[in-house]
């Protein structure tokens, strides 16, 4: 479809992923409200029965993370929307969906902690406990928009990822990103693709729920569908029933991790902007990327050779890219709303090669523009 003849919105961050949903084939919502990711759930709550599809507010956070879980099984595309103390409740489920290797997509619109915190302020204080808060060797993917159309198009993304790999996907937002608004023109439905899971071709008798031959992601029956099969937490055998002999362990252990180490290429996304004469880069995520942008700009206008990194994947983080990148590096900045999280990932994947410091702001307020080129001003001094 011709530009010109595509529908221009003014849509916040929440519409945005709301509508990125539905478009992915969302069909089953359960959440509990919890600022400032409520509008999503209020959204969902009207148009999902549109389409076919069941919205059901449940008493907690325990009970939303468990629901999803269940509609996935029984075959539906499922998501929840939360804020930090509700993604704290979701941890031993998502360790579960991890285990069990459920798909579904976790919503999380990050706001200042820890505890209650400042419900009502932007945070980024959610990135470590996104990657290591449930217990055990695991792998999940997480995703950071930046902006209300990457909004739609990540939260797409994390469905197609969710279902490819029957992973749980967080969507790591934040409140800033959530509610603001912009105008904006969603891609149509010929411009994106949307991936459903690999459903078995073999006879039930057949089916291996956890068959992991060559790396390869099991398809996945869903219940009622003739196919029944055993799912558990416990590690667990190629036919999902506990087991406890060492091979068969280390088998399904390492087989739900190493589905996502084993493509991390097709897994990891980042934007690059003004990388090719770069000596100073800002590696940024969420709301921090939109500050990062103007500062860049404007920096570049004055002479300094600085770049952009926004990572759109955050978890697995890339490191490989990272580290190649810091060869021609003289620094890196890493802006964040929080003590300094991923600023831990950059430092360990650059190995020395560059310098690194932080930018860092938790008094419930964003990181400006000003604060990023000041940054950069200095240290290209």
């Amino acid at each position: 479809m011709p530009e010109a003849e595509k529908k221009r919105e003014f849509l916040s961050g929440a519409e945005a992923i709301a509508a990125g949903a539905l478009s992915a084939g969302l069909r089953f919502f359960a959440g509990y409200p919890i600022t400032p990711s409520t509008e999503i759930a209020e959204i969902l709550s009207r148009k999902l029965p549109e389409v076919g599809g069941t919205f059901i507010q449940m008493e907690d956070e325990i009970a939303s993370i468990s629901a999803i879980i269940g509609a996935s099984i029984g075959g539906a595309k499922s998501m929840t929307a939360t804020s930090g103390p509700g993604f704290s409740l979701m941890m031993e489920g998502i360790g579960f969906g991890c285990m069990a290797e459920i798909p579904c997509v976790i919503v999380n619109v990050q706001r200042g902690g820890p505890s209650t915190g400042l419900p009502t302020k932007v945070g980024q204080g959610d990135v470590m406990q996104t990657r290591w808060g449930t217990h055990g060797d695991h792998m999940l993917i997480a995703l950071s928009p930046s902006s209300v159309y990457e909004c739609f198009t990540l939260t797409v993304r994390a469905f197609n990822l969710a279902e490819k790999y029957r992973v749980p996907v967080i969507l790591l937002t934040d409140e800033t990103v959530a509610h603001m608004r912009e105008s904006t023109i969603l891609p149509t439905p010929e411009e994106y693709q949307v991936v459903d899971r690999e459903l078995p071709t073999v006879p039930p008798e057949w089916y291996l729920p956890y068959e992991r031959a060559h790396g390869k992601i099991a398809p996945m029956a869903s219940f009622g569908s003739g196919y029944r099969y055993n799912i558990t937490g416990l590690t667990h055998d190629s036919h999902g029933f506990p087991t406890m002999v060492p091979s068969e362990v280390d088998d399904c252990v390492r087989g739900q991790v190493e589905k996502i180490i084993f493509n991390l290429e097709d897994i990891v996304e980042v934007e690059q902007q003004y990388m090719d004469d770069a000596e100073i880069m800002v590696v940024c995520y969420g709301i921090t990327a939109r500050a990062a942008q103007e500062a860049v700009v404007i920096a570049r206008s004055r002479g300094i050779k600085v770049g952009i990194l926004n990572l759109l994947t955050i978890w697995p983080f890339p490191v490989q890219l990272l580290h190649s990148l810091a060869e021609k590096m003289k620094m890196a900045i890493v802006p964040e709303i929080n003590m300094g999280q991923i600023i831990r990932e950059v430092k360990s994947a650059v190995e020395g090669r560059c310098k690194v410091v932080g930018i860092n702001r938790v008094d419930g307020d964003n990181i400006y523009p000003k604060q990023i080129l000041s940054k950069i001003t200095e240290v290209s001094e």
